[in-house]
């Protein structure tokens, strides 16, 4: 009888050991998925929910040596939120290890410089994989145009605060080069002066040189007399202006038309890049105080209003010539 038990236990041992053997390979064995494979883990999700969600999209053949694994090797609660792409035919060890300690896909969104806060919050409101409600009440001008990355499952909060926060440093870079004799004087000044330099140019060669003109202009109590202040009176950014400027909107009562209102509008009228706070900061030294488009994509700058005056019937020749008026 003893013999009979001891033959048993023996056997029971010997398959326990066999079984364990099996799950081992198991944990190492490749998995079925015949190419690369996204894998999204979302806040919540518990060991036992991945194992059968990666079983279902086929990168585990079967769900139980994963969560064994994970039990074993006390990662059950390691899992981490975000986006991943396991190699074909990875392994469970290799599924686990990617998802406890990654690297994760990095997404990412650009805000293009001269954005409106309504047109970089719709930006982030698109990106895949952000979570959450936008903030509210975000100024106009606050958040810096640039490349953000990002990973899945992260909060639009949290990337509106990064960019705030980004804009905030930039501002910070141009005003530690800001002369003595600078009329302006302030952080939101210097953001508003770079968003009209912003708006004023596409051509990156000529934002110091538009920079300057507005210094010079604000130095001489001049009207800053620029389009896309006014073009802002008639929007607020919301929206695009699908027509050109009317007189009336040149004439129209408002702080942020500086055809009518003297010195900087109250605020920025849109997000200006770090050239353009830079170039506002510390322009260079000119005599000019006028510039209009030239045809090219550039402008014509001039030291007098006669010479501007010249270049001004030049380009509406040339608009006329483009069926432009």
């Amino acid at each position: 009888m003893l013999r009979a038990l001891l033959v048993v236990l023996v056997l029971g041992l010997g398959v326990a050991a066999f079984a364990g053997y099996v799950l081992f390979q198991r944990f190492d064995a490749p998995g079925p998925a015949a190419a690369d494979a996204r894998i999204l883990i979302e806040r919540g999700q518990s060991v036992a929910g991945v194992a059968a969600m990666l079983e279902g999209q086929g990168v585990l053949q079967e769900a139980l040596p994963f969560r064994i694994l994970a039990r074993l090797e006390n990662k059950a609660a390691a899992l981490k939120v975000g986006e991943y792409m396991a190699p074909a035919g990875a392994s469970p060890r290799q599924i686990l290890t990617l998802l406890t300690e990654g690297p994760a896909i990095v997404r990412r969104f650009t805000v293009p410089e001269g954005a409106t806060t309504a047109e970089a919050l719709k930006i982030v409101a698109a990106a895949e994989g952000l979570t959450g409600p936008l903030p509210e009440g975000v100024p106009e001008g606050a958040l810096l145009p640039e490349t953000y990355h990002y990973a899945w499952g992260d909060t639009r909060q949290a990337a509106v605060a990064r960019m705030a926060k980004a804009m905030e440093a930039a501002l910070a870079e141009a005003l530690a080069v800001l002369p003595a004799d600078h009329p302006l004087k302030t952080a939101e000044e210097l953001a508003t002066l770079a968003s009209i330099v912003e708006k004023e140019t596409a051509l990156a060669a000529e934002r110091p040189r538009v920079a300057a003109v507005f210094v010079n202009r604000l130095r001489r109590g001049m009207l800053l007399q620029s389009d896309p202040t006014t073009i802002y009176a008639v929007t607020r950014g919301q929206t695009k202006l699908s027509r050109p400027l009317t007189y009336a909107d040149l004439r129209r009562d408002d702080p942020y038309n500086t055809y009518v209102a003297p010195g900087l509008p109250p605020g920025p009228i849109a997000s200006p890049g770090r050239a353009s706070l830079m170039a506002a900061a510390n322009p260079p030294e000119t005599d000019e105080f006028y510039f209009v488009a030239d045809g090219t994509g550039g402008h014509a700058f001039a030291r007098t209003l006669n010479e501007h005056n010249r270049n001004v019937r030049a380009w509406r020749r040339i608009e006329r010539e483009r069926g432009l008026r």
